[in-house]
């Protein structure tokens, strides 16, 4: 399944998702849910930075963040990251965390395991047939 499906699903299945965005570790966008290119790169943008502040240094030592939830009256901004990709998530008023954050995490999981190359199958070596001298 490709990000967009996968996108696809996870707005089906959750409700309180009402805008979401896949990036990979480079920031360039693999899937939204929103129809503008302005809002996906807002959206993706915004959960970046988040992100990055959540991370920075406190003192000498940065901080290890890979999922975050910022609470607004109007709404609430999730951000969660694994393996290399980062989805961001924009939901209805006083959703469900753990809920929203289990939902985001099975929709990534479905993302990393489609972006994968299969590994190449190995045939297994031909039997030589045995010639009897009966």
């Amino acid at each position: 399944m490709d990000a967009a499906s996968a996108l696809a699903d996870l707005t089906e299945i959750c409700s309180q998702v009402e805008a979401a965005v896949v990036i990979d570790e480079q920031g360039v966008v693999l899937a939204s849910t929103l129809p503008a290119e302005s809002g996906t790169e807002r959206l993706a943008r915004a959960g970046t930075e988040l992100l990055e502040a959540a991370r920075s240094p406190v003192g000498t030592e940065a901080r290890a963040v890979s999922r975050l939830e910022v609470a607004l009256r109007e709404g609430s901004v999730f951000t969660l990251t694994e393996d290399g990709l980062a989805i961001i998530a924009r939901t209805s008023p006083s959703p469900s965390s753990g809920l929203v954050l289990h939902d985001l995490r099975t929709c990534l999981r479905v993302v990393a395991e489609s972006r994968k190359k299969p590994k190449p199958r190995r045939r297994a070596p031909k039997r030589k047939q045995e010639v009897s001298d009966a």
